[in-house]
């Protein structure tokens, strides 16, 4: 039997629905297993963390295992970090050093400019800090007589609430958890179809030093986030669990609230640290209270109206086999053994956007981390900390939101480029003694805006600029120019005067380059000798093109700073050229040095080709040719690192080269190999030396816009649908997409051949369409026929005013 997934929240009406008339323990269906299209569901329980399920409200969230006698629902806040601020962060070394280093390097001093670098232009961390685990929520369960029995767990990304439901001795237990915004804390609730059913015990069993006290109804803990591994300092936090008990009995015992013969229990979860926030004591202490006074139906109301309103905006659906009907580590494994499952590739697409719901929020007092907040305990125990890699981890993890149509959860991404800018100018100044402000690889919460301590990763004032290109992609997307003239372009130019200061001409090329700088985490060899020291790596020209860009179209769209947009265009003009090196790829470095580590995870010289388009397949096909040849002989390498990211990367670049079959085997490769039963991604052992697996979140949303990129894609200068549709998803839908310009689309398809598109425009905008080959269509704009120019490059020319609908047919 054949059928069409509808893989998206298109009806969260119907949910309401089920919320208002439907009982509290069974929503929607009376054992509670709905939407199983997209629902993550098990028949067991969670035996590790990369096994439990992911819940989350921007700040606090939990990961949830689902036992059956012991239930563990590990703990996480966002700013539950160690470390504190470092006044002490810098090296000084100041322009006129920098000089007299650069003509070393001019010079072809190439080994001697690297000790030098090497000695002097690095950092020194001393409570560098870094995201911390909380600990598990423990419930202990006593029982009749009996075996456990149909057991399910899932979590529902139609609502974001995960379920566990089994019978033991003859007795039906249910169990909701979600992660509400509005009400800003975890829920968790507990019935049995039979009274006086629900005996167990609630308890802690915290990572953290911490005073826990238990009291009527009432767990309470508070303790300072320590981790001197990573330096000195940390937040100091509080944590409180009401526990509601309907009927039976609640009494504190030590450090544990037992609960003996209840009907239903609801758990009311908060912590609260104090990063920003003096007040967080009671902020925890009367969010519980406020919470507590209104009804489990009511929270969970709230949580699910506020919820949908994100998710249900994108639909994704394939035509397959009716594989939701396996659980979720069985399609996984069977993905791993290469079988398709276009169902499973349109779940993976919607997981990415719902774990950026879940750790990105408009009023989330950070943004995402190198694993979000869901944290394993396993980064923070690396010398690289769980922290703000600005090198790939973070800029990836926000590449669905966009496109995702979740432009607001990039907000606290926002936020911290302003804070990041803030103590970056010192960086600049001392560092470099340059005006504007610059940021390098590895930042924390603390402000640490210095080089790395290693040079090789460290050494990259470019990291700025890429995380600031972030701010141009929200406008691209929003049309917002609000937020362009206030946030976005101050941010920018203050980015771009760096630039304009750090930068130098070559004497011997007449070009203008950065420098010295890396291509992280890269090196390469030169004389015998390992380097990693140059003057403008690839990267770096590719990074300082987009933000001279970006402010140049700023300063046209607000009127302002004429003179400072033409110092960039004359900068621009001397820029140097991408080159294609010896071996047939993109050149790495302004000279064609021999690769050190030819099986190196890093590809930060292929930014021009994705997630920039500087270059593309269209206009550039010998670059994009390197740009394939470049990824081969990576992938080919012996050892090639294998990453979650690397993966999502290459979805990626391959739905730019319009490679269908390569694009689609980079998805099953990321949801496989470089995924767990959970189907979150991992960064695999034996990589940046990890001896194991260790979760990291960019894989998911990285992912996610990669299968974006191949239904969509503008890079050529026009909107086209399908470019790199593999024949596994030949009959399919999306709906509410979102394009650069400022719209939504929606489009169907079937055999491939393009049936039906709807645009609607979220700003006035003149957009190029290409025409798909196979069918005629006719063209409406708000429900009249329309007649469009074709172009030279075989485009419609449409303008569109807000509101606008354009449908295709």
């Amino acid at each position: 039997m054949r059928k069409m997934y509808f893989l998206g929240a298109h009806v969260w009406f119907v949910a309401l629905w089920g919320l208002l008339f439907l009982p509290s323990a069974s929503w929607a269906v009376g054992d509670g297993r709905k939407s199983d299209g997209l629902s993550l569901w098990y028949d067991r329980p969670a035996t590790q963390w990369m096994e439990a399920l992911p819940l989350g409200n921007g700040r606090l969230g939990a990961m949830v295992y689902g036992g059956t006698h012991t239930e563990r629902l590990a703990l996480n806040e966002s700013t539950m970090w160690s470390g504190e601020e470092d006044p002490e962060q810098h090296k000084y070394f100041g322009h006129e050093m920098l000089d007299g280093l650069r003509k070393l390097f001019f010079a072809g001093k190439i080994i001697e400019g690297n000790h030098i670098a090497w000695d002097n232009l690095v950092g020194t961390p001393h409570s560098f800090g870094t995201h911390l685990p909380i600990g598990d929520l423990r419930l202990d369960f006593t029982y009749p007589r009996g075996e456990v029995e149909g057991y399910r767990r899932s979590l529902d990304l139609t609502d974001a609430v995960c379920r566990v439901d089994y019978e033991v001795g003859g007795v039906h237990y249910a169990r909701e958890y979600f992660a509400s915004n509005p009400d800003k804390l975890l829920v968790v609730r507990l019935t049995a179809d039979k009274k006086g059913s629900l005996t167990f015990g609630v308890s802690l069993d915290l990572m953290r030093e911490a005073e826990v006290k238990a009291e009527y109804g009432l767990l309470r803990f508070d303790g300072q986030a320590l981790f001197p591994m990573h330096g000195k300092g940390g937040v100091h936090f509080e944590g409180r669990i009401r526990v509601l008990a309907e009927k039976g009995t609640v009494e504190a015992n030590g450090c544990r609230i037992e609960v003996r013969n209840a009907d239903a229990v609801t758990l009311l979860v908060d912590v609260r640290t104090d990063y920003k926030s003096p007040d967080y004591e009671t902020l925890c202490k009367e969010g519980i209270e406020r919470a507590a006074a209104k009804s489990y139906k009511e929270l969970k109301r709230n949580h699910v109206v506020d919820y949908s309103r994100l998710f249900s905006r994108v639909e994704l659906q394939f035509e397959g086999e009716d594989a939701s009907k396996l659980p979720t580590d069985v399609r996984r494994k069977n993905a791993l053994a290469g079988k398709d499952d276009p169902a499973l590739d349109a779940l993976f697409f919607q997981y990415g956007r719902y774990l950026t719901i879940a750790s990105s929020r408009e009023d989330s007092p950070l943004p995402i981390a190198l694993q979000g907040f869901f944290n394993d305990n396993k980064a923070c125990t690396m010398p690289w900390t769980n922290d703000y890699h600005l090198d790939m981890n973070t800029q990836q993890n926000y590449w669905v939101s966009n496109v995702g149509n979740l432009a607001e959860c990039n907000r606290p991404l926002f936020d911290y480029i302003a804070d990041l800018a803030r103590y970056g100018r010192k960086t600049a100044e001392i560092v470099y003694g340059c005006k504007g402000w610059t940021v390098h690889t590895t930042a924390n919460v603390w402000g640490y805006t210095a080089p790395s301590n290693c040079i090789l990763w460290g050494l990259f004032p470019t990291a700025s600029s890429w995380i600031a290109t972030h701010l141009w992609t929200q406008y691209e997307y929003t049309q917002d120019r609000d937020f362009l003239a206030r946030e976005a372009y101050p941010l920018l130019k203050g980015n771009a005067e760096f630039l304009l200061d750090f930068m130098t001409e070559d004497p011997n090329t007449g070009y203008w380059v950065t420098g010295p700088s890396v291509s992280p985490e890269n090196g390469f060899n030169y004389k015998g000798q390992y380097c990693a020291v140059s003057m403008m790596p690839t990267c770096d020209r590719t990074l300082v093109y987009e933000i001279f860009s970006d402010c140049i179209r700023s300063s046209e769209i607000l009127g302002v700073d004429r003179a400072f947009a033409d110092s960039l265009r004359a900068v621009m003009a001397k820029l140097p050229p991408y080159k294609i090196g010896r071996d047939g790829g993109i050149q790495e470095w302004a000279e064609d040095y021999e690769i050190a580590n030819p099986n190196h995870r890093h590809t930060s010289h292929l930014l021009g080709f994705y997630p920039f388009a500087q270059y593309t397949a269209g206009k550039n096909p010998d670059l994009a040719e390197a740009t394939r040849k470049t990824m081969e002989l990576r992938l080919s390498a012996e050892g090639w690192e294998d990453t979650e990211w690397s993966w999502a990367n290459m979805i990626c670049f391959y739905a730019r080269l319009r490679d269908a079959d390569k694009a689609y085997e980079s998805v099953k490769i990321l949801e496989g190999k470089l995924s767990r039963d959970n189907l979150m991604t991992v960064s695999p052992g034996g990589i940046a030396g990890a001896e194991n697996d260790i979760y990291a979140f960019d894989g998911n949303p990285g992912g996610a816009a990669g299968i974006a990129e191949m239904l969509v894609q503008q890079q050529e200068g026009y909107l086209e649908i399908l470019p790199c549709l593999p024949h596994q998803w030949k009959n399919g839908s999306f709906r509410g997409l979102c394009i650069r310009g400022g719209a939504e689309l929606d489009a169907e398809w079937q055999n491939e051949v393009l049936q039906t598109v709807a645009l609607k425009a979220t700003a006035d905008q003149t957009l190029k369409i290409k025409i798909p080959e196979g069918k005629s269509y006719r063209l409406t704009l708000n429900g009249r026929k329309t007649d469009a120019p074709v172009d030279a490059d075989g485009c419609w020319t449409v303008c569109l005013k807000k509101g606008d609908v354009l449908n295709m047919r």
